[in-house]
């Protein structure tokens, strides 16, 4: 049971203040922004010059020889740099400004990382973090891709039962491995087959819907995401417990909600055609042997032309050959789906049997199971580490002579850009160009097509030039032609990144050579380890310790007696329905649906303990119910009114950016609204008559 002593004061200063940076904490991280920063030029050149003679950067530019400094542009005598202030940053500055004015101490650090009253963050994390390999790795395998195109054959061109086979698919599979690898390839795959189908004027019915039941799904299992193993640890739920009890709500749930979204919020054929027509892939594009999308440059050209023509038929046949020609690594794929099933049976049967052999903590069978997953990743880049190089090295040599090409052809047209405005005069001053298609007069009026709230635009050369840059760092034409091709795979094979045969190696060049010999070497390790939610971990401590702050600053047993008036005057009923708005509201404004499943956890906790000390005990239908109301909220709060109700919907919503598909932040909350409620609705309605059934008015036994 929660401590309740030691409590401060609201009315003290330091209590005041721990509310107000709370508060701001979670506004900016749902308002992310920069801060200018300006330093004198003399200040910054210094430090560049040092790290530069330090060899951890190239020297500056301008202390190159034979570079001529332009006197003629003024030149400021301050640098402005921009630190973020977003979710990472954001709760971290909150921390050490409490701990700057002794709002918080060592107590409240210690409490908000190692854990207290029956919420541990170390071991939610590492449980969290090594689960999320492996299921990445199945992801990387292509077996999201490979059985996606297996439900879009099968739902064939009928409109209707496709987006049914996909519901269905993306339900099942995200209730076993979470919303994130459904996020990852599930997002990319509808950007693409939107894309490429004729009749399908807007996506958002195809991607507002995966984006929803994935985080349906992931409120099944305690493993599919991460406030559900708070929810779990702080009330000391068996993980098949917590399942037996969610499984009934979500499941109707997911079966109300499809024919609400089918013929009711979605019921347009410009949004769901009855016949889909797909464009036909070519005879010599569908026989090509598919490439492992892991491998820096495994399309050579392809990537950078579907960018570069991402409205155009050419952008289109490239992006139908990325969803009718999936790349499967099979080997890799089952591999990864047995050590993955194999784990879930493992953690549920060794949690179910903790009452008998005592609890243990649930990554002692996570870590060794991504270290197993991991060690096969290696194993298997490392025996196909000669056929991946070759990939890499022609699809680069591709790169480097299409971008050569584009810049020879952009100099000519330079120069004889003066000639051409001498011969055609002035009479043509003014005049638009009168062969731009269509698609060309759309763009260059902002890029936005039919449809308000998803916008789609070609990237400019210079961007798209430069492919992803998780992918590989932009290849420096300047020296591709002296580098002779034996040399360069000499570099890569000790981990050297190509440069200047004049040019000195430093910390950075070498990191990115290591980087893309990782890339080139072990492709799926490399993919697994970049789209791992590291950013969780320093995010996840920094909310527990400011609501640790709330706990000992007496601000959480202030919200638990307002819970506790509002369940006395409402009942069960009133529980679930208030516990359900306001863990959905939460979400939105405490930091991702994490950050309002620890501070959610921590009132009810303290709620408890209230009850404890009166000894006036609460029931277990109106406690359980409540916990799981909040459960419900919590998952399904992720789609809701902003995108950073969940780290999810950031992930989302940056997929589909790099897939040319932009969704306002005004346009995801009106499109979720009805969802939301929906949803929330069925679960919580289908959770009153659960409660009913199965719990009694008998007091509730925790030994938390």
């Amino acid at each position: 049971m929660p401590d309740t002593q030691e409590k401060g004061d609201i009315k003290d200063w330091r209590s005041i203040v721990t509310l107000i940076v709370f508060v701001a904490t979670n506004i900016i991280v749902i308002s992310p922004f920069h801060i200018p920063v300006y330093l004198p030029r003399w200040l910054s050149n210094a430090f560049l010059d040092f790290l530069s003679w330090m060899r951890i950067i190239a020297p500056r530019p301008d202390r190159l020889p034979g570079h001529e400094l332009d006197l003629e542009k003024p030149r400021s005598r301050f640098v402005r740099l921009r630190f973020p202030v977003n979710f990472v940053t954001a709760p971290l500055i909150a921390d050490l400004f409490l701990l700057a004015i002794l709002a918080i101490g060592r107590q409240e650090v210690a409490d908000g990382t190692i854990g207290a009253d029956n919420i541990f963050p170390i071991d939610i994390m590492a449980f969290f973090i090594t689960l999320a390999y492996i299921a990445i790795s199945i992801d990387a395998s292509g077996l999201i891709r490979y059985l996606a195109f297996r439900v879009l054959q099968w739902g064939g061109k009928n409109g209707n039962r496709l987006f049914f086979y996909l519901y269905s698919f993306f339900f099942v599979l995200g209730s076993f491995i979470g919303n994130d690898p459904i996020i990852l390839s599930g997002t990319a795959f509808l950007a693409y087959m939107t894309r490429v189908s004729s009749n399908i004027i807007h996506p958002r019915a195809w991607i507002f819907t995966q984006f929803a039941v994935a985080n349906i799904a992931s409120a099944i299992l305690v493993s599919s995401n991460p406030t559900n193993l708070v929810l779990a640890g702080a009330f000391g739920i068996r993980f098949i417990d917590y399942t037996a009890n969610m499984i009934v709500p979500v499941v109707a749930t997911a079966i109300i909600l499809f024919p609400f979204l089918l013929y009711i919020i979605f019921a347009s054929e410009d949004l769901i055609p009855i016949s889909i027509k797909m464009h036909e892939l070519p005879e010599n594009l569908r026989a090509k042997k598919p490439v492992n999308p892991n491998i820096p440059h495994a399309r050579g050209t392809a990537e950078e032309e579907e960018n570069h023509h991402a409205n155009g038929e050419h952008g289109n046949l490239l992006s139908l050959e990325e969803i009718m020609n999936p790349f499967l690594d099979k080997g890799g794929a089952w591999f990864g789906a047995a050590i993955m099933a194999a784990t879930l049976v493992t953690v549920l049967a060794l949690n179910a049997a903790s009452t008998e052999i005592g609890a243990h903590p649930v990554f002692y069978v996570t870590v060794p199971a991504a270290f197993v997953m991991l060690c096969w990743d290696v194993g298997s880049g490392w025996m196909k580490r000669h056929e991946t190089r070759e990939i890499a090295r022609k699809g680069r040599r591709e790169v480097e002579e299409a971008r050569r090409e584009r810049a020879l052809k952009e100099r000519e047209a330079a120069r004889l850009a003066p000639l051409g405005a001498e011969k055609t005069g002035s009479a043509d001053k003014g005049q638009a160009p009168t062969d731009s298609s269509p698609q060309d007069k759309i763009v260059a009026a902002g890029g936005a097509t039919t449809g308000d709230e998803i916008t789609s635009e070609k990237e400019p050369p210079s961007r798209s030039s430069q492919g992803d840059p998780k992918k590989s760092p932009p290849v420096d034409l300047s020296s591709s032609t002296e580098l002779d091709e034996a040399g360069r795979d000499l570099a890569l094979e000790k981990g050297v990144g190509a440069q200047k045969p004049d040019e000195r190696a430093t910390l950075v060049s070498v990191v990115a050579g290591a980087y893309r010999w990782s890339q080139e070497t072990f492709p799926t390790v490399t993919a697994v380890v970049t789209h791992l939610p590291f950013a969780l971990v320093p995010f996840a401590f920094s909310m527990f310790v400011l609501v640790q702050a709330l706990v000992t600053k007496g601000w959480v047993e202030v919200f638990a007696h307002g819970w506790d008036h509002w369940v006395d005057k409402t009942g069960t009923v009133g529980a679930i329905g208030g516990m359900g708005f306001l863990s959905v509201v939460i979400c939105n404004f405490t930091g991702t649906n994490i950050g309002a499943s620890i501070l959610l956890s921590r009132v009810i906790q303290a709620w408890q303990a209230i009850h404890a000390e009166n000894l006036i005990p609460i029931s277990n239908r109106t406690f359980w119910a409540t916990v799981y109301a909040m459960a419900l909220g919590v998952n399904y709060g992720a789609f809701s009114t902003t995108f950073s109700a969940s780290l999810a919907g950031l992930l989302w919503r940056d997929i589909l950016g790099r897939k040319h598909i932009h969704v306002r932040g005004v346009d995801f909350a009106r499109e979720n609204l009805p969802i939301i409620a929906l949803a929330m609705t069925v679960g919580c309605v289908v959770l009153i008559g659960e409660v009913y059934i199965m719990r009694d008015e008998l007091p509730v036994n925790l030994s938390i």
